[in-house]
């Protein structure tokens, strides 16, 4: 309940200046998600060795492991895609999507805070410590 209440407290604070979101721009947005899901199932392990090739990060021996997983946005973002995560292999595993909460400060300082998530619904998650964000793939919608 804690962890449901800061990640609330988070997405009021970010969102408070957004736009109203009409329903129907809601469900077009739920449905674009999905397909970055089905995306990110069916080409992630492509995206991943495409990631690390130019980042340098092929053979670069096994500390530690890599893996494209959806991102998940709550807040004023008008993009959709998928970020890289860098971590032991075990939480590499564990992470299912990370959650993407933004917004602006002051109107003029945009605020992004990403967070691994043990899971897709951003109501029913776990952050995963020790994971982070090595790269992010955008599609602009």
């Amino acid at each position: 309940m804690k962890k449901f209440s800061a990640l609330l407290a988070l997405s009021l604070f970010f969102t408070f200046s957004a736009p109203a979101v009409s329903q129907a721009s809601l469900l077009g947005n739920v449905i674009k998600i999905g397909g970055i899901g089905a995306v990110v199932s069916q080409f992630g392990t492509q995206i991943n060795d495409f990631i690390n090739k130019i980042t340098l990060q092929q053979g670069a021996g096994n500390s530690f492991a890599t893996k494209v997983v959806p991102i998940i946005s709550i807040g004023s973002g008008k993009q959709i895609g998928a970020v890289q995560i860098t971590g032991s292999q075990d939480l590499v595993n564990r992470t299912q999507a990370v959650l993407q909460l933004e917004g602006s400060l002051l109107g003029s300082v945009r605020v992004r805070a990403l967070i691994p998530s043990d899971s897709t619904n951003p109501l029913k998650f776990n952050r995963v410590q020790g994971v982070g964000v090595s790269a992010l793939v955008d599609i602009s919608i």
